[in-house]
């Protein structure tokens, strides 16, 4: 009675694919109870992701994401393999939260700047405000945002969060009940110093 499956490709891929197919399975098998709700915490994400692109290490979450306390030295040695102290909060499998202890030292930020291909030039430009602020000192801190709108779908057991809204848009971003977006009028458009450009024939 057991099932071997094997997926090959790249590792956010596979990750990814077996992580619908196990969905899937215990959705068909009836494998998931409906009467409970499963909380948990996920943490020590990967603090750096390789960006195929560029071909350079990118931040999983943002530059400013605190790395584990055990995991700095590998910033010198192997930051592919560094931990962030980042978190989120999933519901029955949703994602209802997410967030990040900030790093608030200098020197961290720096050598995390280094990392992501950031000059001193570039930091300076971009952040001189906050690297400046972190050479005076401030606390360790962290910031949260829960979707509470996704929270309260899963509470009501409805599949799309547009139930929940008051005023959901629709797929095109549209309001059925306000009619919005309304057009604007040439008078607002000047003001912002802008114009529309005719869709070509």
């Amino acid at each position: 009675g057991d099932l071997i499956l094997i997926v090959a490709d790249q590792s956010d891929i596979v990750l990814e694919s077996l992580g619908k197919l196990r969905l899937e399975i215990a959705n068909n098998l009836e494998m998931i109870p409906d009467e409970t709700h499963a909380l948990v915490w996920v943490t020590q994400f990967p603090l750096f992701e390789f960006d195929e692109t560029e071909k350079r290490l990118s931040a999983v979450h943002h530059p400013f994401t605190a790395p584990l306390e055990e995991d700095l030295e590998l910033l010198k040695s192997n930051p592919g393999n560094a931990r962030s102290r980042a978190y989120d909060l999933v519901l029955d499998g949703a994602e209802i939260g997410g967030g990040s202890v900030r790093i608030h030292n200098r020197e961290i930020q720096e050598k995390i700047f280094r990392i992501l291909n950031i000059s001193p030039e570039e930091a300076q430009a971009k952040f001189g405000f906050f690297l400046e602020a972190l050479r005076y000192g401030a606390p360790p801190h962290a910031g949260m945002a829960l979707g509470f709108d996704r929270l309260v779908a899963i509470l009501c057991g409805v599949k799309s969060i547009r139930e929940v809204i008051a005023f959901p848009k629709t797929t095109t971003a549209s309001c059925p009940l306000t009619g919005a977006p309304s057009r604007v009028d040439e008078g607002q458009l000047q003001e912002l110093g802008l114009f529309l450009k005719p869709n070509d024939p």
